[in-house]
C-alpha cells in the first residue's frame, strides 16, 4: 500500500465525516448544559425553588440512562445515518419545545424527553467514527469528536448567556427565546446528516475504488483480535471482563469530567471570592480550551506511538495528583494552574480511552457496550453533585470532597494501565503506517 493512497484516504474521512461529529457534540452539549443559563431567568418565571431545579436537571440524566442501550442497539439495526438523524431532529424538537414550559411539571416532563431524545447520540457517534477511522489514526479521530464538547463550554454558554438579552422582545421572556433558537440547529444538522453523511464506507462517494478498497481492509484486519466481536450477543458482552473493567474506567474519570466542571465556577469563587462573576466565567474557560490542546497532543502521541495503556492511564493518576496539591496549596496562582491541569489531564484520556473501546470491541456487541459504559458514567452525573454540595454545607469546604475525586480519578488511571494493554495476539500494523 502507498503512503499517498493512506493519506488520500485519511484527508477524506478527516474533511468529510469529523466537521459533522464535532458540530454535532457541540450542539448536544449546548442543548443539554443550556438549562444552566436558562435558570437566571427561568426559574423566577417558573416560580421553581434550588431543588424543583435540581429535579429538572435530573430528569434528563433518568431518562438518558434508561434509553441509551436500547437506542445503539436499535441504530445497528437501522443504519447509523439514519438513526443519528433521528436523534439529533427529535432532540432539538424538543430543545426547542421547552420555551413553551409553563409549570415546573412541564418542564420535568421536556427534560425527561430530552434525554429520551438525545440518547444514544454519544456511543452512536463513537461507534460511527470506530466504522470509518482504522485502529492507527483512531485516537486523534475521538480527540476532535470530544472537541466539540469542550468547545460548548468555551463558546456555547458565554452566547446562551447573550440571547439572554433578548428578553422582552415581541413580549417574549429571553430564556424562552435561548431553548426556541438553541433547538433548531439540532434539527438542521439532523437533516443534512440524512442526506448527505453515508452510512457506511461502502457507500461513501467521495471514496475512490482503491481507497475504499484500503479502508475496507484495513478496518477488518484491525477487528480480527478484538475481544467483543460480532459473534458476540449484545447482553453477552456486557457481562465481559474488559467491558466492565472500561465501565469502571469511565465511571472513575466522570469524577472528574463531572465534578469539577460543573462546581469549577464555585470552586474558583471560594478562592478568589474578590473577583466578579464575569472574571470568574473567564477564568472557568480557560482549563478547557487546555483540555482540546491535551486531548489532541495526547491522541496524536499515542496514534504515532501505537502506544495506548500508559497514555489512557497516566492522564488520570496526573489529574488526581494535580487536584490533590491544589486542594492543599496556599498560593493562589499555583492552585488555579493545577486545577488548569487537572480539567487538562482528565479530558487528555478521553480519544484514548474510545481508541481503546473501539479496537477490543466490535459489531453489534460494541454498539451495545459503548452505550453501557456511557450509561455508567452518567450515574456519576446523579450522584456526585448532591454528595459534594452536601459535603460543602457541612464542611463549609470544597476539600474532602474534591479529595475524592481525585482518589477517585488516580483508581481509573490505574485500572486504566491494566485494561488497555494490547492483546497478546494483536494483529501486526500494516507496514506502510510505520514508515
Amino acid at each position: 500500500m502507498s503512503i499517498a493512497l493512506y493519506t488520500s484516504t485519511l484527508k477524506k474521512l478527516n474533511s468529510k465525516i469529523i466537521p459533522f461529529a464535532i458540530i454535532g457534540y457541540f450542539i448536544a452539549n449546548l442543548d443539554k448544559t443550556n438549562i444552566s443559563i436558562a435558570a437566571l431567568q427561568m426559574n423566577a418565571d417558573l416560580g421553581l425553588t434550588a431543588s424543583m431545579y435540581g429535579l429538572g436537571v435530573g430528569m434528563f440524566y433518568i431518562s438518558y440512562i434508561i434509553f441509551e442501550i436500547p437506542n445503539n442497539i436499535i441504530m445497528t439495526r437501522v443504519g447509523a445515518r439514519v438513526w443519528i438523524a433521528r436523534i439529533m431532529i427529535t432532540w432539538g424538537l424538543v430543545s426547542a419545545g421547552m420555551s413553551l414550559v409553563q409549570t415546573p411539571t412541564q418542564l420535568y416532563v421536556m427534560r425527561f424527553l430530552l434525554g429520551m431524545a438525545e440518547a444514544g447520540f454519544t456511543p452512536g457517534i463513537i461507534y460511527y467514527i470506530s466504522c470509518w477511522f482504522p485502529r492507527s489514526n483512531r485516537a486523534r479521530a475521538m480527540s476532535f469528536f470530544y472537541m466539540g464538547s469542550v468547545l460548548a463550554s468555551i463558546i456555547g454558554l458565554p452566547m446562551s448567556g447573550s440571547i439572554l438579552n433578548m428578553h422582552g422582545i415581541a413580549d417574549i421572556a429571553g430564556w424562552r427565546w435561548m431553548f426556541a433558537i438553541e433547538g433548531l440547529p439540532a434539527v438542521i444538522l439532523g437533516i443534512i446528516i440524512l442526506w448527505r453523511l453515508p452510512s457506511s464506507p461502502e457507500k461513501a462517494t467521495w471514496l475512490s475504488e482503491p481507497e475504499k478498497k484500503w479502508l475496507i481492509t484495513q478496518l477488518e484486519e484491525d477487528n480480527k483480535d478484538v475481544v467483543v466481536n460480532k459473534n458476540h450477543s449484545w447482553l453477552s458482552s456486557l457481562k465481559n471482563r474488559v467491558v466492565l473493567l472500561l465501565s469502571l474506567v469511565w465511571f472513575l474519570q466522570a469524577f472528574g469530567s463531572i465534578g469539577i466542571t460543573l462546581f469549577l465556577p464555585l470552586i474558583l469563587k471560594s478562592i478568589v471570592s474578590e473577583q466578579s462573576n464575569f472574571v470568574i466565567s473567564l477564568l472557568s474557560a480557560v482549563p478547557f480550551v487546555f483540555a482540546c490542546l491535551f486531548m489532541y497532543l495526547n491522541g496524536r502521541h499515542s496514534d504515532m506511538t501505537k502506544e495506548r495503556s500508559l497514555h489512557m492511564g497516566l492522564p488520570l493518576i496526573l489529574a488526581g495528583i494535580s487536584l490533590a496539591i491544589a486542594i492543599y496549596s496556599n498560593n493562589l496562582l499555583l492552585s488555579y494552574i493545577l486545577l488548569v491541569l487537572t480539567v487538562g489531564f482528565n479530558f487528555a484520556l478521553t480519544p484514548i480511552f474510545w481508541a481503546v473501546t473501539t479496537e477490543k470491541l466490535a459489531g453489534v456487541a460494541a454498539a451495545a457496550s459503548i452505550a453501557f459504559i456511557n450509561t455508567i458514567a452518567n450515574f456519576v452525573g446523579l450522584g456526585l453533585p448532591p454528595l459534594l454540595g452536601k459535603i460543602k454545607d457541612l464542611t463549609d469546604s470544597y476539600h474532602y470532597g474534591l479529595l475524592i475525586v481525585a482518589i477517585a480519578l488516580v483508581l481509573g488511571g490505574i485500572v486504566g494501565i491494566v485494561v488497555a494493554r494490547p492483546n497478546k495476539n494483536t494483529a501486526t500494523e500494516d507496514p506502510a503506517l510505520t514508515s
